[in-house]
């Protein structure tokens, strides 16, 4: 426990001073009504309409964070709170800080993270807008969940609690409003012990609008979702791709294909050998952002993910690329030829381009396996200069 306290309750602030003395109150009033060691740490993000003034008079202590951004707060925030525990929430008065106890109850019981969910707790008239309630908020937690298999039905909540060595080993680092998506998802993938609690969202107490907005912030909780999951941002798509280009190739490589009365032909084969391609290079940078991911320890590693990897050496990857590029070769090779049998005059153009689209979309292949494994070494070899690093061995030159 740091500091001897047991509970900090963390508000990140930019110039909220209607609502942020009412907030302190009612933080106040419970640690002293529950008997509990702790504090109210105001997280400023550069206020200039008194907040911070008014926030000592009332108690509390402050902090001032440089940095701008939703995120930037609370991580200086959690860095700065000397409590075993933080509870953090919103300065609008939008959250009932005298009402903090279901939180208290699952951090001593040894949750890890506590979660607040509006939707069983209830929402007021006019304290959610619209969209957020019924497009927003919904949908991105439905994603947050199929993505990493969550428990959380509310992944927006601005009220939760967490144990803070816990938190502080997220090593989060979002800087604005996707910091709330951050922490739900690596404190799943990390298998923190995870509950939520219903919360009543009130409508906000100031009379300015808030500094949420909408769709920037929707599109930069997405975002982050996606980019933290490479396999639904490329492996699961790009499958789909190489898997739907492959077969495609295969029954239109031999000859044209008719059904119900629609022929298929070089230009249906063309567009295989296009989704083949861009399908299998889906699933390259998929492979090589968990890697990358993995080895700068933004995700935990992945035991049957490294064994998979383990295979694909340098050397194999030269191989398998170096046998494609000459099957490649071999194909061009007897297109060229059978160009030559007519005195490299004209050709039935249906019998020259299925050679050649063959060719060209298996020498591509060749050479995009090879320079994958050619990175996935590269990453491997700083991973290994990283782990001298953190040993106290001299730097690898």
């Amino acid at each position: 426990m740091s500091g001897g306290l047991e509970l900090t309750i963390l508000m990140p602030c930019l110039n909220e001073a209607e609502t942020l003395a009412r907030c302190i109150v009612k933080s106040t009033s419970f640690l002293r009504d529950s008997d509990i060691a702790g504090e109210v740490l105001i997280a400023d993000n550069g206020s200039t309409d008194g907040s911070r003034d008014i926030a000592v008079a009332n108690g509390a202590r402050v902090v001032e964070i440089s940095e701008r951004g939703y995120g930037s707060a609370l991580i200086g925030g959690i860095r700065a709170a000397r409590g075993k525990y933080a509870i953090m929430g919103d300065s609008d008065d939008s959250y009932d800080f005298g009402a903090l106890g279901a939180f208290v109850e699952r951090l001593r019981a040894g949750d890890e993270l506590v979660m607040g969910n509006r939707f069983l707790g209830g929402i007021e008239p006019g304290a959610m807008p619209f969209l957020h309630r019924y497009l927003g908020n919904p949908v991105l937690s439905g994603i947050g969940r199929l993505f990493f298999g969550s428990p959380i039905g509310d992944f927006h909540c601005g009220l939760r609690g967490f144990r803070r060595d816990a938190v502080m080993a997220l090593d989060l680092r979002a800087p604005g409003m996707e910091f709330a998506s951050e922490m739900v998802v690596k404190a799943t993938i990390n298998k923190l012990r995870i509950s939520e609690v219903p919360t009543v969202l009130h409508r906000d107490g100031r009379s300015r609008p808030p500094h949420l907005r909408s769709w920037r912030d929707g599109w930069r909780h997405l975002r982050f979702l996606l980019l933290f999951a490479p396999r639904w941002l490329f492996v699961y798509p790009g499958l789909a791709m190489l898997l739907a280009g492959s077969i495609g190739m295969a029954w239109l490589f031999p000859q044209s294909r008719t059904i119900g009365g629609i022929t298929f032909d070089l230009n249906s084969l063309y567009y295989a050998a296009l989704a083949s391609v861009i399908g299998f290079q889906a699933v390259l940078f998929g492979i090589l952002a968990k890697l990358y991911g993995v080895r700068a320890g933004l995700t935990p590693p992945d035991e049957r993910f490294q064994k998979m990897v383990s295979i694909v050496t340098f050397e194999v990857g030269l191989i398998v690329g170096a046998i494609l590029v000459l099957a490649g070769s071999a194909l061009g090779a007897y297109a060229v030829a059978s160009w030559g049998a007519v005195q490299f005059g004209p050709l039935p153009v249906g019998r020259a381009m299925r050679y050649v689209i063959g060719s060209g979309t298996a020498i591509i292949l060749g050479f995009q396996i090879a320079y994958g494994a050619f990175f996935m070494s590269v990453l491997e070899l700083r991973s290994t200069r990283s782990r001298t690093h953190q040993l106290g061995d001299p730097p690898i030159e």
